[in-house]
């Protein structure tokens, strides 16, 4: 699954409107999760039926032990993550997985063969069609097939939320330099700060040459963290899809000049930020549809649907510490 520049431009605008963004990408989990489902059953129906007149584990000799899997592949089918892995091994390369993996899955599968014999009053079956062939999975069965989908959405949705935020800062705040006609050389695409720490976007005061770092966070009111983690890394300008009262005062007190989204017309707010450090801007008074589509013509010059920036399966998710 990827993130592409539509649905970036979808997030800015919804954000830019004072709108909750998070319906985006929301759609981009569950259309890939789908389309993931789908195609898991698919390979799920073929390995069963395949291996109905033959002995022992299917599951695990099909989604764990075949040759042509990814270790990525195995790692999920196992109901593990690469993190998860790296943490307790102190390494997740191919080696490694194809020891750890196994033995994880046995112990899971133990696990729930020993509550399924216990749930008399329970029993599943999972039929799937595959090429006008219906077959079952026992509960056993079903029960690891559910586990490792569940597994798979948590690791596309954390990656969704990781990517959402690394991808949307720079084009954001482009966005709301065009809004406020500032000159080109009043911002840098990316740099370090005086402590060398890597910004992607830097307001420039053309009078003085001075920088200021910018820092874009799109979290909710309760999530204070984000907001102290700013204040902590003495970023200059902080632009939030919301803040709390405590955020305004904590940010305001340590001169930290910050807009929050969310207010009506809140991108406006950016204007008496580019004021309050000296860089040239004019206050915007058009339409604000007609205007972002001229911008995302100039910051998104070869806009595909197909376009592939960011990988959403994010193999770091760790599902244990949830």
């Amino acid at each position: 699954m990827t993130l592409t520049d539509i649905v970036i431009q979808k997030v800015i605008v919804r954000l830019l409107q004072g709108q909750d963004y998070r319906t985006e990408i929301l759609a981009l989990i569950n259309a890939s999760f789908l389309q993931y489902v789908i195609e898991f059953f698919g390979k799920v129906a073929e390995a069963k039926l395949k291996n109905q007149s033959i002995d022992g584990d299917w599951y695990k000799r099909e989604f764990l032990l075949a040759p042509g899997l990814t270790t990525n592949d195995i790692i999920i089918n196992a109901g593990l993550n690469t993190k998860t892995v790296s943490n307790q091994f102190k390494s997740a390369s191919r080696k490694v997985v194809l020891e750890v993996a196994p033995e994880h899955y046995d112990e899971l599968y133990k696990a729930i063969s020993t509550l399924a014999s216990q749930s008399d009053e329970i029993d599943l079956t999972l039929t799937i069609k595959f090429r006008g062939v219906s077959v079952d999975l026992n509960i056993t069965e079903s029960l690891i097939v559910i586990n490792t989908l569940a597994v798979k959405r948590a690791q596309l949705r954390d990656g969704a939320w990781s990517s959402v935020g690394k991808r949307v800062e720079k084009y954001l705040m482009l966005t709301l330099c065009h809004l406020h006609k500032v000159p080109d050389y009043c911002y840098e695409l990316k740099g370090r700060t005086t402590q060398e720490r890597e910004v992607d976007f830097f307001l420039v005061n053309p009078a003085t040459g001075k920088r200021f770092s910018c820092e874009v966070k799109l979290m909710g009111k309760g999530n204070p963290e984000s907001a102290d983690a700013v204040i902590a890394r003495d970023s200059d300008v902080f632009v939030a899809d919301t803040l709390s009262m405590l955020n305004k005062q904590q940010l305001t007190t340590r001169k930290i000049q910050w807009v929050e989204l969310r207010d009506r017309d809140g991108y406006k707010q950016f204007l008496n930020v580019l004021n309050a450090l000296g860089i040239p801007a004019q206050p915007f008074t058009g339409d604000l549809d007609s205007a972002i589509e001229t911008i995302f013509e100039q910051v998104f010059p070869h806009i595909s649907d197909e376009t592939v920036d960011i990988p959403l399966d994010d193999t770091n998710f760790d599902p244990h510490n949830e």
